[in-house]
């Protein structure tokens, strides 16, 4: 049986790619993967979804798309893709020893942010760590914050951050940013951000929530202990793309190069979500996306099955 669409990531953008292209009656076929959901199964309060007011917590969240997604058809299969050909027709999904063959793929592996690999940085997960200051910025309020980085990723973040919390401090390991210029400038001109040079977070420490994280400086090996309310990650973002290299264009931090938004340089192939997302990385934007993709297939496959 050949499917007529196959959807890699069962993430924001891949359930609604899948809400969609099972309400055409393709049955898609979702490869959510072992670990499926996306990263906003590992969020808690989420407020800037439209149609929650009250905010919803990301694991509801993506369990309602993937019920939905399911009530219309869409079939979920929890396992990683091992491999994936493009270059012949029908293309070629192999799931460990399975092979599954679709018309089209809608590609929405998502893109993983990059952590220090601290144990104490996975035990604050969600409660006082986060790698989105556009997601949980409004959680802090007049506190005080620390942002990890010193690319352009993290001066937005500190900048954004201003805005609500009363004090930002950048800990950056080297002794200049990697940033822009213009990013630099404008974090340097805000009274409420500070920079911390040359050093690294060794230990984040709290009880139910962040309270501090130990500094340590890289040159003098000195530790301080800083008192915090939250901890923002922005060394940046790796997108799950390797499945696609050699058969797909990617730019040079590996985000999947698109056309007219979610199309590739290959008829039939399309992109949604955060895989090809180097900018928004929203869970709204990887919805619109999504349907975006799911509409292209409807007409790819519209027009296969009228040259039949």
């Amino acid at each position: 049986m050949v499917e007529k669409v196959i959807i890699l990531g069962s993430g924001p953008a891949g359930l609604a790619a899948a809400i969609y292209t099972a309400r055409e009656g393709f049955e898609p076929l979702v490869i959510g993967g072992y670990r499926g959901g996306g990263q906003l199964v590992l969020t808690t309060l989420v407020e800037n979804i439209p149609g929650f007011p009250d905010g919803i917590m990301g694991p509801e969240y993506m369990t309602l798309l993937l019920k939905q997604a399911k009530k219309f058809g869409a079939r979920i299969i929890d396992k990683d893709v091992t491999k994936i050909d493009l270059k012949t027709r029908p293309f070629k999904v192999y799931v460990e020893d399975q092979v599954y063959e679709a018309h089209s793929v809608i590609i929405a592996t998502g893109a993983n942010a990059k952590y220090l690999g601290l144990q104490s940085e996975k035990k604050f997960m969600g409660r006082g760590v986060s790698s989105c200051a556009t997601c949980d910025a409004v959680f802090y309020k007049n506190k005080k914050v620390i942002v990890v980085g010193g690319g352009d990723t993290a001066m937005e973040d500190s900048l954004f951050l201003t805005r609500f919390a009363a004090e930002v401090t950048i800990v950056h390991r080297r002794d200049a940013f990697r940033a822009s210029k213009i990013m630099q400038e404008r974090v340097m001109a805000n009274p409420k951000i500070k920079v911390i040079w040359n050093s690294a977070i060794e230990e984040i420490k709290g009880d139910k929530v962040v309270t501090s994280v130990v500094i340590k400086n890289l040159i003098t090996n000195q530790t301080q202990e800083m008192p915090v309310d939250g901890v923002f990650i922005a060394i940046g973002y790796e997108p799950n793309t390797k499945l696609f290299q050699g058969q797909l264009q990617t730019d040079e931090q590996g985000y999947l190069i698109t056309k007219d938004e979610v199309r590739t340089e290959i008829d039939g192939v399309y992109v949604a979500g955060d895989v090809a997302d180097r900018v928004y990385r929203q869970a709204g934007t990887a919805v619109g996306s999504g349907i975006k993709a799911a509409l292209c297939v409807r007409a790819f496959i519209a027009e296969m099955e009228a040259k039949r």
